[in-house]
């Protein structure tokens, strides 16, 4: 993404200055979802739970320690739950006592895209389908190696699809 930091030299060239980014951005986010999966929201909301839907499409949170997937140690793929595509795996998957399933990587790099998240006045990473745009949850520089990263990401917004298990 460009950015650029604008100059104070006059009143008016700041606010040129910044409404020309926001500009930029906008055209660079509506470029990023022109391939993404187009419904509308009453179709999100025929597709999707109410959990899921205040997760995934109104970038929710589900409370800690009550998602179906936070313990979890079955073997086996994340997919969104938004529109199945492969997110993680559970090889991936640790324990990282926040009370939301956690990840150490993804499967594909191209499988999530991530955002600025400045809600709550905190600083934060965002992570997001890149094949839906759903909210999973966000992204934190404290996770274990080798990545070092700890994807924290709502139940709601993933389904588990369990290796086979050979009879």
């Amino acid at each position: 993404m460009f950015r650029a930091r604008p100059t104070v030299s006059s009143g008016g060239s700041f606010a040129c200055v910044w409404l020309s980014l926001r500009l930029l951005q906008t055209m660079e986010a509506k470029r990023k979802n022109e391939g993404m999966s187009k419904k509308s929201e009453a179709e999100w909301k025929d597709l999707l739970t109410p959990e899921q839907f205040e997760i995934l499409r109104r970038k929710g949170t589900e409370r800690p320690f009550t998602g179906q997937y936070y313990q979890t140690d079955t073997s086996g793929r994340y997919l969104c739950a938004g529109c199945s595509q492969e997110l993680f795996t559970s090889e991936e998957k640790f324990d990282s006592g926040c009370g939301w399933p956690s990840f150490y990587d993804v499967k594909e790099s191209n499988a999530i895209r991530t955002e600025e998240d400045m809600s709550f006045f905190m600083r934060r990473v965002e992570v997001l389908c890149s094949s839906c745009d759903g909210h999973l949850g966000h992204v934190f520089e404290d996770g274990p190696a080798p990545t070092g990263l700890r994807y924290c990401i709502n139940s709601a917004a993933i389904t588990l699809d369990p290796d086979e298990v050979d009879p």
